[in-house]
């Protein structure tokens, strides 16, 4: 469970998250999470689960599970 670092000033952090079973779901997902303070890029996979997020500095995990919930899904934690 450690971020990994892309290029200096940025963070990737890979997140499972329940419920996403198609392209809508993806989207709905990845722009709640684009509205967190710092986060320059999300990719949500519906099939397997998994949400790259790419942001400035670590994220809180409240945060992120604020915004998958306000998407109507559920964080399962850090993949």
């Amino acid at each position: 469970m450690t971020a990994e670092t892309d290029t200096p000033g940025s963070v990737t952090a890979v997140y499972k998250v329940s419920g996403m079973s198609c392209g809508h779901c993806e989207g709905s997902v990845s722009s709640e999470i684009s509205e967190i303070p710092g986060v320059s890029s999300v990719k949500a996979v519906a099939s397997s689960g998994e949400v790259t997020v790419v942001s400035a500095a670590p994220l809180g995990e409240e945060a992120v599970r604020a915004a998958v919930d306000e998407a109507g899904f559920e964080l399962v934690g850090r993949a």
